[in-house]
């Protein structure tokens, strides 16, 4: 029997990616996609490819974390695959393209290469939420596989065969996806920029607004806007790549303020494109807007951009600031966005610790600011960047039982 158990990193992308349709690259790349469909593949259904670079940070495994658990053994009669207690169809095709290219990789020696095996995955947060829950799963999932099978090396192409945002999760720190030029995506791989102690006063706070599953899912957002939306590919073509190298030196010179201004630009600019797209994928609600409002408000008050907002798919909003800009933002936000009573700071208050500090209410006053209803957030998590994947040394951390069941089902 062989077993091991994985965690990896969420990631929040500063700078967006969205899918390329294989049309869409056959007429980019004129006749060289004929040879990869002669092959049998679509570069974007199979491959997962994006039309511009993308760029993010993974957050810290001790706050927000996918786990995951994989055992191969000669004893197991079929392959099985659990995700948060719940068992899945083990006919995924993402899945099983991710399992096929490890293999693929792997020394065909191997004796447990032909067993079957139980997959047991947990997210410690909303899952399909808009919170980058298939970026951390997949990543774990081929880090794990890639333990399993013992490959070394480059596998954040196999991750991005899973979902796409899960090639940055296989790195820590500050992470840049390259798009690449090749049909086959080869060279659309990850890379980390910075490690995660490159920029130690940089926090991270997610506004949780709605934590059950979203309408549209990304892949079908994605697919619908680079259809039909205008915008995105002037945005991918003409805004992306030099916001990349503007924000590569900002996060390399620990610039917040240029850092700051291109995440919002970017985060405004993603929904302006599913608005453009046809039919529009709404993703932000009136509590998403009003906390850009707040955060707008915020800056203004300070004379200075000492928080971003960025918003991915989905009405969750993550705020990029230092630390120690923390308290004063989450007093504000306290106040705009009051609590009932009843919810505990434990449960309302999640991740690193946080100090509870009121402002005079009179500063709000002179702002023109008004509270709004109780309770429109959900809870708060605070975090900071940190490492990407890594084995859990722990036997008790496995969530399968020595039979490949989960050690707990939710039913």
């Amino acid at each position: 029997m062989k077993i091991v158990t994985c965690v990896a990193p969420i990631n929040m992308a500063v700078i967006k990616y969205c899918k390329c349709p294989w049309l869409i690259f056959y007429i980019l790349t004129r006749c060289e996609i004929f040879f990869h469909c002669f092959l049998g593949g679509k570069r974007d259904d199979d491959l997962i490819l994006p039309i511009n670079d993308s760029l993010s940070a993974s957050l810290n495994t001790h706050v927000m974390c996918a786990k995951t658990t994989i055992m191969s053994s000669p004893n197991l009669k079929e392959n099985k695959f659990w995700l948060n207690g719940k068992e899945q169809t083990f006919n995924s095709p993402r899945l099983n393209s991710c399992l096929k290219a490890i293999k693929d990789r792997c020394d065909q020696s191997l004796p447990h290469l032909n067993w079957s095996i139980s997959i047991c995955s947990e997210n410690n947060f909303p899952t399909a939420a808009g919170l980058a829950s298939s970026a951390a799963g997949y990543a774990c999932l081929v880090y794990a596989l890639a333990k399993l099978y013992g490959i070394e090396g480059e596998i954040s192409d196999i991750a991005r065969q899973g979902s796409g945002s899960a090639c940055r999760s296989i790195y820590g720190g500050w992470v840049q996806w390259h798009k690449g030029s090749s049909p086959l995506g080869l060279d659309s791989i990850a890379q980390q920029l910075f490690p995660a102690n490159h920029w130690p006063e940089m926090r991270i706070l997610i506004l949780v607004v709605n934590d059950t599953r979203k309408k549209y899912s990304s892949t079908i957002a994605m697919k619908r806007s680079v259809d039909t939306s205008t915008l995105i590919h002037h945005r991918a073509n003409r805004v992306v790549p030099e916001r990349i190298q503007t924000l590569s030196r900002a996060i390399a010179e620990k610039d917040f303020a240029t850092f700051a201004e291109i995440a919002m630009k970017d985060s405004n600019q993603l929904h302006a494109i599913c608005l453009d797209t046809f039919p529009p994928c709404v993703y932000m609600n009136d509590v998403s807007h009003a906390i850009v409002s707040v955060v707008h408000a915020f800056n203004e008050y300070k004379n200075d951009i000492k928080a971003a907002y960025t918003c991915d798919a989905g009405s969750n909003v993550c705020i990029y600031l230092l630390e120690s800009e923390v308290q004063d933002l989450v007093s504000w936000i306290n106040y705009v966005f009051p609590k009932s009573a009843d919810i505990t700071q434990q449960e309302y208050y999640r991740g690193l610790p946080l100090e509870q500090r009121n402002m005079d209410k009179a500063v709000f006053e002179g702002l023109n600011i008004t509270p709004f209803d109780v309770d429109l957030l959900k809870y708060i998590i605070h975090t900071n960047v940190g490492d990407g994947p890594e084995v859990l040394k722990d036997e008790q951390a496995h969530l399968l039982d020595d039979n490949g069941c989960p050690k707990s089902l939710h039913f």
